[in-house]
């Protein structure tokens, strides 16, 4: 939902607070009482105020927020890639540069959302609405893109959202453990990645969670760019 200054995610089918956030818009200037309303916005749904943001994009934003009491959760940085930059997975042996797929079929995506709670380690159960979820991203102009396992279920995947601002956000990148070390996920990133392009959104963005996965990104295309910062109340 769009409110003054902020865009904010809301999803009914869960509470979590990966899923349920706000980002301001470019250059966005918010008074007091625009922020008044999007705490309203959180609270109205029994959800935490959250947002995610670079702050280099809109400077006004972080003060008016710490004025009204939000907190540092996170700082992180993140990686952009650009169809000038984006390079196609180096091969290397049995195993490398898999073949991506794009989900079809619901089965497809149950199984792609079993795949990534799997490969981080249960931090989320699969689910029918994590499916769903899945496949609204593939529905509403975003990608969801996989490789499928030799027994037939999916060996790793991630997902790309609809641009926004002519940007996109590649997410969720895992691969399951038995897989791992197999050129999987360079091979979705950059999959993912040439699809936003192909419709016409200039960059990719994306955060990385450790430097094992950094070198897995920049090999593909991505290079650091700045922070994002994570604040809640």
């Amino acid at each position: 939902m769009a409110l003054a200054g902020f865009v904010a995610g809301f999803d009914p089918e869960t509470d979590s607070p990966y899923v349920n956030y706000a980002t301001p818009f470019p250059g966005a200037e918010p008074a007091d009482r625009d922020i008044a309303a999007l705490i309203l916005a959180f609270r109205e749904r029994g959800l935490r105020p959250r947002l995610e943001f670079a702050p280099d994009a809109a400077p006004a934003v972080e003060p008016a927020l710490r004025r009204a009491g939000f907190r540092t959760e996170a700082v992180h940085e993140y990686l952009v890639c650009t169809p000038g930059s984006l390079m196609a997975p180096a091969g290397g042996g049995p195993g490398r540069n898999p073949a991506v797929l794009a989900p079809r079929t619901d089965e497809d995506y149950r199984a792609i959302d079993t795949a990534l709670s799997e490969a981080f380690a249960g931090e989320f159960g699969p689910s029918e609405a994590g499916a769903a979820r899945l496949r609204r991203t593939a529905e509403q102009g975003g990608a969801v893109r996989y490789v499928r396992a030799p027994d037939g279920t999916c060996a790793g995947g991630a997902l790309c959202s609809a641009p926004a601002e002519d940007t996109a956000e590649l997410a969720g990148v895992g691969t399951r453990p038995a897989y791992r070390g197999r050129g999987i996920a360079a091979a979705v990133t950059a999959a993912l990645a040439e699809a936003a392009f192909a419709r016409g959104t200039s960059s990719v963005w994306l955060e990385y969670s450790g430097e094992g996965s950094r070198r897995v990104y920049e090999r593909v295309g991505f290079r650091p760019r700045g922070t994002r910062l994570y604040l809640t109340l």
